[in-house]
């Protein structure tokens, strides 16, 4: 997508061929930097910070960082060790894992004899495959939004959660994937960002991509959703997903399962858009069984933004000496979701409406 004008991906092979480059996305919007990583502990802090966030860019990140931990020790040891140390980073996010154990696995494959190439390129490929996948994921899910279009014959108003754009993957992004294919082939499409605290994901990172890429947006105050949906300004809800469970139960930033609810009261539809790396089929209750990150409390208490005299500050916004309690994720059961958009197509929020779009993770009749 673009920044200024010029088409960028969130991370990169940088000129030396040996350490990889990102946004870094704790500057933004005020500030568009990068960061360098060098090193295994480089992409490990740069994933546990949230220099780089997102399910799938996390994904990325983690194949690139294994990467760069096989220019240290391209030993079994080495590689066991540097998945450990990747995978400690962030819980909840199934892409994580999914990556290096793909990684793992072909970097300990008998012919392979340099690990080192090996890990670069497969660590490429995984990136260019983000982007064909998400491309696809909004292929699929423009069509809800041309179909909103051809009922009413007005712009439609999707709300959005968090941020699932281009800064969550290496391109394009999930959630917000359908809205730039709709947007880009001219079907007029305006944006509800939810501002998401604690972190303000939305209001920072989500509509600052946006705007960059020209689509009508506006940033909604977290508690307004519902009440915006009574008045009928919401034509549909999509969101992405941290980790969604083989049943079709979602996994997303805090805050969207009022969403949801708010949806289903309300007769608005309810869409989560994710990649078949986000979907862990191993699980079946996503409340009872998805791991939610618990991060400081500081990003409850305090708040980072840029002063008129341009200076970025962080203050404090709550009562001094209150403890605060600070869950990254809540989980959106399956009932509440009206479909699961993927590469595949569009799915039920179900372990058969799942399954029929990937067969290969059906339950072998016994």
């Amino acid at each position: 997508m673009n920044i200024d004008g010029r088409p960028t991906r969130t991370i990169w092979l940088a000129d030396d061929g040996a350490t990889v480059e990102v946004i870094d996305q704790t500057r933004l919007p005020h500030r568009v930097s990068t960061k360098r990583l060098a090193s295994l502990a480089d992409a490990a802090d740069a994933i546990r910070t949230m220099v780089v966030r997102g399910a799938p860019l996390i994904g990325v990140t983690a194949a690139y960082g294994l990467a760069l931990a096989m220019r240290e020790d391209a030993s079994d040891e080495g590689i066991s060790r540097a998945v450990e140390t990747l995978a400690a980073t962030r819980p909840t996010a199934v892409n994580l894992r999914w990556a290096l154990d793909r990684m793992a696995a072909a970097l300990t494959r008998p012919e392979v004899n340099d690990r080192v190439a090996a890990a670069y390129r497969l660590a490429a490929e995984m990136a260019d495959e983000d982007v064909a996948t998400c491309r696809a994921i909004g292929e699929h899910g423009a069509t809800l939004i041309r179909d909103a279009h051809d009922r009413t014959g007005r712009t439609v108003n999707v709300l959005t959660h968090c941020n699932a754009g281009w800064l969550a993957a290496v391109d394009w992004g999930t959630a917000l994937a359908p809205v730039y294919v709709a947007h880009d082939a001219g079907v007029p499409v305006h944006v509800w960002v939810d501002e998401t605290r604690p972190r303000n994901q939305g209001a920072a990172l989500t509509a600052f991509e946006l705007g960059q890429h020209g689509v009508p947006h506006t940033i909604l105050a977290d508690n307004a959703g519902g009440h915006i949906m009574q008045h009928g300004r919401v034509d549909l809800c999509i969101v992405g997903s941290d980790r969604t469970t083989a049943s079709g139960d979602v996994a997303n930033k805090i805050g969207t399962y009022l969403k949801a609810l708010a949806a289903r009261d309300n007769g608005v539809p309810f869409y989560a858009a994710l990649p078949a790396s986000t979907i862990d089929w191993r699980l079946d209750d996503g409340v009872a069984e998805i791991p939610i990150e618990e991060r400081g409390p500081r990003e409850v208490t305090h708040m980072t933004g840029r002063t008129e005299t341009g200076d970025i500050v962080t203050v404090e916004i709550a009562s001094p000496g209150s403890p605060a309690a600070n869950p990254a994720f809540d989980v959106t059961p399956a009932r509440l979701v009206t479909g699961i958009i993927t590469e595949r197509g569009i799915a039920a929020a179900s372990r058969e409406g799942l399954a029929s779009l990937f067969p290969e993770h059906a339950p072998r009749p016994r």
